[in-house]
């Protein structure tokens, strides 16, 4: 496990929530996704999710193929973070104009940032890289 490593993996999952987030996420996705389930906040949501998920089970399989579960949990917590942000906009009714909008979305992006960096860490963890030197309680 090089630093080089460490680096390609991180700018993966980086990558991953550019593209899977912004760019194949439709106008139809990012409108509808926090609607109620029964109003096609469901369908949206889940193939959002699903998308996310995909890309996920994707940089497993490349990067610590024992881990392609994390496809799964990242269509839950992907679901999750984003139907949480959606409620709460919509609840206030909170726009594009609004500053807890964009306070909203930055906090749902990070979420997803730390989300990233948790999966990360599994992953250098199972190619074999020792944290024990990092976190001296390990010991």
């Amino acid at each position: 496990m090089t630093f080089i490593d460490i680096i390609v993996i991180y700018l993966a999952f980086r990558a991953k929530q550019v593209v899977c987030d912004f760019f194949l996420q439709t106008s139809w996705m990012a409108s509808v996704k926090g609607s109620p389930f029964n109003m096609g906040g469901a369908k949206a949501l889940g193939i959002h999710a699903g998308i996310h998920a995909a890309f996920t089970f994707l940089l497993a399989l490349i990067f610590a193929p024992t881990l392609w579960w994390l496809g799964a949990l990242d269509f839950l917590v992907h679901a999750c973070v984003d139907k949480l942000k959606g409620a709460i906009t919509n609840k206030f009714g909170w726009t594009y104009k609004d500053n807890q909008y964009w306070w909203a979305f930055g906090i749902d992006q990070e979420a997803h940032n730390l989300t990233h960096f948790i999966y990360m860490l599994l992953i250098l963890w199972s190619r074999g890289l020792d944290f024990s030197a990092a976190l001296p309680m390990l010991h």
